[in-house]
């Protein structure tokens, strides 16, 4: 839709469906609720966040989207830092289920109308998009690029739901994991800042084989060394990974394949890792039972087989020059 139309109505139904999300979660009472409340919210996650952006970006700006597409990271890199903080005070405040409310009424009076009339409107091409979507062939480089995404998002999803846990496990105190976790997010920004100037002018296959080796440089240095003293150097250098992967998911395949197709081509890439990192959390739960802290050799492999397939893909001359 995305590619044929423009992002407008799908970025301002994905903010339609986090409303109805949220106001279903405000007046759920019971497990039916609850289920529809978190189904509206996913599917609108689906339509409406990283990848969908992207598509917008892609479709309106072509092969000049990069520098977009890092100040979107950029900006949403704050998301949970103000998020988590307001959501909190609401719900000492007024009332979790109020604060769904009020969450509900931003997405309804604030983004919504962002989304559909500021965003710039793109030029309608339905029949043309229809007969180009047939042309998208799994190929092996989509083939590694699905498996380096797949791979990146399994580590930092299952990760972030036992990050404090993994750190204590290595030997840091409950203060101390809380305290490098708080890092993550600035580590991001700082990241994205500098995917923004200086990293802006490498191509950005480069950029995502380079966040790829942070993570494992981190792990090595907190399982030899130990997470009492070093806990922040490794939140600071997984971080600032994951800042940068974020930007490379858009960055990459619109530099290898260029803008035609690039929403539906997002959408694809993006499947497995979706379906893989849904159930990473549970899965590094399992593995921390058994491994402790050597669960960080584990999301080190990931991370250096999302490397090894980004090192494989080689971008395209004619497209390299391109951009």
């Amino acid at each position: 839709m995305i590619d044929a139309a423009g992002g407008n109505g799908v970025l301002a139904g994905s903010n339609l469906l986090f409303a109805a999300g949220l106001l279903t979660l405000a007046v759920a009472h019971n497990l039916t609720l609850l289920i529809a409340a978190w189904t509206l919210l996913g599917i609108g996650m689906g339509s409406g966040l990283y990848d969908a952006a992207f598509a917008a970006l892609g479709r309106l700006y072509g092969l000049d989207a990069r520098k977009s597409i890092t100040g979107i990271t950029l900006l949403a890199g704050f998301a949970s830092t103000i998020g988590w903080p307001l959501t909190t005070w609401g719900a000492s405040t007024i009332g979790w289920r109020e604060t769904c409310v009020a969450w509900a009424a931003i997405h309804i009076f604030v983004a919504l109308p962002l989304n559909y009339w500021i965003l710039p409107k793109a030029t309608a091409r339905v029949a043309a998009t229809k007969k180009q979507q047939g042309t998208v062939t799994i190929d092996r480089t989509m083939i590694l690029l699905g498996f380096a995404f797949a791979s990146a998002w399994v580590m930092s999803t299952g990760l972030s739901a036992h990050f404090p846990r993994i750190l204590e496990a290595a030997g840091a105190t409950q203060a101390q994991a809380i305290a490098a976790g708080a890092l993550i997010g600035p580590a991001q920004v700082a990241a994205r800042l500098l995917e923004a100037g200086p990293l802006g002018r490498l191509s950005p296959l480069l950029s995502a084989r380079l966040a790829m080796l942070t993570h494992p440089i981190g792990a090595a240095i907190i399982l030899v060394a130990g997470g009492s003293g070093l806990a922040s150097v490794f939140a600071i250098l997984h971080g600032s990974g994951n800042g940068i992967i974020s930007i490379a998911r858009g960055t990459v395949p619109l530099t290898i394949y260029g803008s035609e197709n690039y929403g539906y081509r997002l959408g694809l890439l993006g499947a497995p890792a979706r379906f893989l990192s849904a159930i990473a959390p549970l899965g590094f739960a399992l593995l921390m039972d058994h491994l402790g802290a050597r669960v960080l050799l584990v999301s080190s492999a990931l991370s250096l087989s999302a490397f090894a397939a980004f090192f494989l893909i080689r971008v395209p001359t004619a497209v390299a020059h391109a951009d």
